[in-house]
């Protein structure tokens, strides 16, 4: 008689590695648990683009670049000008990802919390500080967050509208 794996070695086996859009969904829904609504791929002044930027119900902003390999990670020079769209920025990464170098002062973690998730959820392991925005700055992004979220609602409900202008 065969014996058959347990369920658990079966799901675990059968998944992929966890990649960036991955841990991006799990961070999602830790945020939307928190009164946060986020929504990837947002890009700032100044050419970049946040992997995740979310708001919370009093307007606050959050930033969360995701990074999914220690070459990613060490390799991102730019990551700091994330910091004045955002009132709190966090990095985020998979399960099992080696967080020391996240704690050496190039990765400011006074100011940058750290988030570790996988397809489902994330867990907040370091708060990110708090640096009140602008409020000029604030309004600026919060307008730009909620235009390009109506957007993409707009293009799911009718993908020919972003034809018409």
């Amino acid at each position: 008689m065969r014996t058959m794996p347990s369920p658990a070695a079966v799901t675990s086996a059968a998944l992929p590695p966890i990649d960036a859009a991955d841990v991006a969904r799990g961070v999602s829904r830790m945020l939307l648990r928190h009164d946060c609504v986020a929504i990837a791929e947002v890009p700032l002044d100044g050419g970049r683009r946040a992997d995740l930027m979310a708001l919370d119900s009093r307007g606050n902003i959050v930033i969360v670049e995701i990074k999914v390999s220690r070459a990613d990670l060490l390799g991102d020079s730019k990551w700091t000008e994330y910091l004045p769209h955002c009132d709190r920025f966090f990095w985020a990464v998979p399960q099992g990802f080696d967080l020391r170098p996240l704690d050496q002062e190039g990765f400011l973690p006074a100011r940058a919390g750290i988030l570790v998730a996988d397809r489902y959820d994330a867990a907040v392991v370091r708060e990110a500080a708090t640096v009140p925005l602008a409020s000029a700055t604030r309004r600026k992004t919060t307008l730009a967050f909620a235009r390009r979220a109506a957007r993409r609602v707009l293009t799911l409900l009718d993908p020919e509208s972003v034809q018409v202008f």
